[in-house]
């Protein structure tokens, strides 16, 4: 006999298409406390163009806006173990890879990403002026070696790729964002997406490139600002178009327009750099806001706080 006093049986849940369902990225990052990069910049991005982050933490910086104090990386056993619990649950459509924070996290990252290598790699090189040499030479030697070979879309500052990619150019002129790809493509990268080349009358360009051609390009004009967490902005913001099956120019031009009303929206949390506004759009309009605050104000002490009696 049934129990009267037992709850009902919940009605059967019909599963989500899986058409319907937001492309998911896997994103291999580090936690950034001021919310600027790492794995929060990455939710926030892939959410905001429609897609689902599935985020592994590499490790934690020790930061502010102002400036990266330290870094403490996790085990590469801890990353792996992050990894392979949600891939054996959940399928992607692509993997991010943010700051590894280790070498060795690097080929942990590398050798999932072997297993997966059907699905579209975007690797983002930030910039890692912060860290001492070696652990620069030694992190960046991982990446080359180990990374790179399965990268599909390599992201990163000019200044930043051509410095690492092309430490022994001695021309005048600086190199093209083709002379990047070319330089990539002898690690097996297929595309290079070279951002902030610097261009007369405060603006910058950001290229789509292979060592045979120039397949977009983007102008932008410069923000007078500090900005922390564009290259995590679009590099997840990339991933997740391309996980929606945007093809890559589309999905590039889409990315870059994106975080440039991101930057145009920035705010400055603390006394240091400004950070992307991911959710620009969910803003109130200007004619709202004049609206807002024309109406009569609510009265927030209405009730009164703290009236518990112990």
């Amino acid at each position: 006999m049934t129990n009267p006093k037992s709850p009902p049986s919940p009605e059967p849940v019909t599963p989500t298409s899986e058409d319907a369902a937001p492309p998911s990225v896997l994103v291999f990052n580090a936690s950034d406390p001021t919310g600027a990069g790492g794995v929060t910049g990455d939710v926030l991005s892939i959410a905001s163009v429609g897609g689902h982050a599935l985020p592994v933490v590499t490790g934690a910086y020790v930061r502010d806006t102002t400036r990266i104090f330290d870094f403490f990386a996790l085990e590469e056993e801890a990353v792996t173990e992050q990894a392979r619990a949600i891939l054996e649950d959940a399928p992607v459509q692509v993997i991010k890879v943010g700051f590894a924070g280790s070498p060795e996290n690097v080929s942990a990252i590398a050798e999932l990403a072997s297993d997966y290598s059907e699905v579209p790699l975007i690797t983002w090189m930030p910039d890692l002026s912060w860290w001492e040499e070696g652990q620069i030479d030694t992190y960046q030697d991982a990446v080359r070696e180990l990374l790179l070979p399965q990268t599909t879309v390599l992201v990163g500052n000019h200044s930043t790729l051509w410095r690492w990619l092309l430490p022994d150019w001695t021309s005048d002129k600086s190199p093209s964002a083709r002379d990047v790809a070319k330089a990539a493509a002898e690690m097996g990268v297929s595309y290079v997406l070279v951002t902030g080349i610097v261009l007369p009358d405060q603006f910058i360009e950001n290229v789509l490139a292979t060592p045979q051609t120039v397949m977009g390009s983007e102008k932008f004009e410069r923000f007078d600002a500090s900005f922390a967490g564009a290259g995590d902005t679009l590099a997840a913001a990339l991933a997740a178009l391309i996980g929606a099956g945007s093809d890559l120019s589309e999905a590039t031009s889409e990315a870059l327009s994106y975080l440039d009303r991101c930057l145009d929206a920035g705010f400055r949390p603390g006394m240091g750099a400004v950070v992307p506004d991911r959710l620009f759009w969910a803003q109130p309009e200007d004619d709202d806001a004049e609206d807002d605050e024309s109406a009569a104000a609510p009265d927030l002490y209405e009730m009164p706080f703290n009236e518990t009696k112990h």
